[in-house]
């Protein structure tokens, strides 16, 4: 099948981190005029959009809707550095819109669902880079090697990005994303430690995507048995 030409691709960025900022900052903000979601669900939210738009574009795009995760992939030479800048002016474009819909929708609501940290920006700053280093190693791991389950690559990744918000959030906002801060940074005006929603996703996606290259198995070398597989069974009974 020929891969969707660079435009398209790119387009497809754009509407996947849209509907990311859309719908998962639009749950801050329902959330902050309601009280209707709470802190889980805007997790799950968060969570489940991503999800949802790895199934509908993985295939066209890879579903990267993240500069980190764009860098990283060429960092670790699974995605051409001449690309990086497009697809990450799509993302900045959808995440802006993104935003950009819920001033229209809602007003400058809960900051449009900026990121902030609401303690030391040290303390965002490592646990941002602890965030996604923890996503990315996910996202690695399920997009890039082959004797990964595909099909799971999209509830893999969106219950990761679920389980970081849940904790991280009440603490740094649980970024992990350069785009998805500087959209609702955009239209609210909030640029508090702004940086670190750079520096702490970049890194931290580096790291997690590098930490799996390193324990990676060679596809040469057989894998090894869970405890109380059927493999491990057969095996002992051959014995």
């Amino acid at each position: 099948m020929q891969q969707p030409n660079l435009m398209r691709r790119t387009v497809a960025e754009l509407f996947g981190t849209y509907a990311l900022v859309t719908a998962g900052c639009g749950a801050i903000v329902v959330n902050s005029m309601t009280g209707a979601l709470g802190h889980v669900g805007v997790a799950l939210t968060f969570g489940l959009v991503v999800m949802v738009m790895i199934a509908a574009t993985g295939h066209l795009s890879g579903a990267h809707f993240n500069p980190a995760v764009t860098i990283a992939f060429a960092v670790t030479r699974h995605f051409p550095w001449r690309e990086v800048p497009v697809y990450m002016g799509g993302q900045i474009a959808g995440a802006s819109a993104g935003a950009a819909t819920l001033l229209v929708l809602f007003g400058p609501v809960a900051n449009l669902g900026a990121t902030v940290p609401s303690g030391s920006a040290l303390q965002s700053l490592l646990l941002e880079t602890l965030l996604t280093a923890a996503l990315m190693f996910v996202i690695t791991a399920v997009a890039t090697d082959t004797r990964a389950v595909g099909e799971l690559a999209a509830l893999a990744i969106g219950f990761t990005v679920a389980v970081d918000a849940m904790w991280g959030g009440p603490i740094s906002g649980a970024s992990m994303n350069p785009a998805r801060s500087l959209g609702p940074a955009l239209f609210s005006g909030a640029w508090d430690a702004h940086w670190l929603y750079w520096i702490g996703p970049i890194v931290g996606a580096i790291l997690g995507a590098s930490i799996y290259q390193f324990i990676r198995i060679p596809v040469e070398e057989p894998a090894p048995m869970l405890a109380g597989t059927d493999a491990e069974v057969v095996h002992q009974s051959a014995d």
